[in-house]
């Protein structure tokens, strides 16, 4: 039995982290993208309640902190293994 089963916790500790790695990037992509919108050209804005090529300019700056995000968890787990 695993200990996250034991304790009574539906899902995995693996599961918990990706869901907050997702969670930080999307937050983090956000503020990111409203934080530049103001110095994007004007094709790259979200209007509003409008499928645009804002949404995917905002999904890009998600996706990278969310690599960013793996890259640094990656790298600290396999200096970790290495020590």
């Amino acid at each position: 039995m695993t200990s996250a089963k034991r304790w009574g916790f539906p899902v995995s500790r693996a599961a918990v982290v990706n869901f907050v790695h997702a969670l930080v990037a999307v937050l983090a992509g956000n503020a990111a993208y409203f934080l530049l919108m103001p110095y994007l050209p004007p094709g790259a804005k979200h209007v509003p309640f409008r499928m645009d090529l804002g949404l995917v300019v905002d999904l890009w700056f998600c996706l990278v902190v969310f690599g960013v995000i793996k890259t640094a968890t990656g790298w600290r787990r396999k200096s970790k293994l290495q020590e």
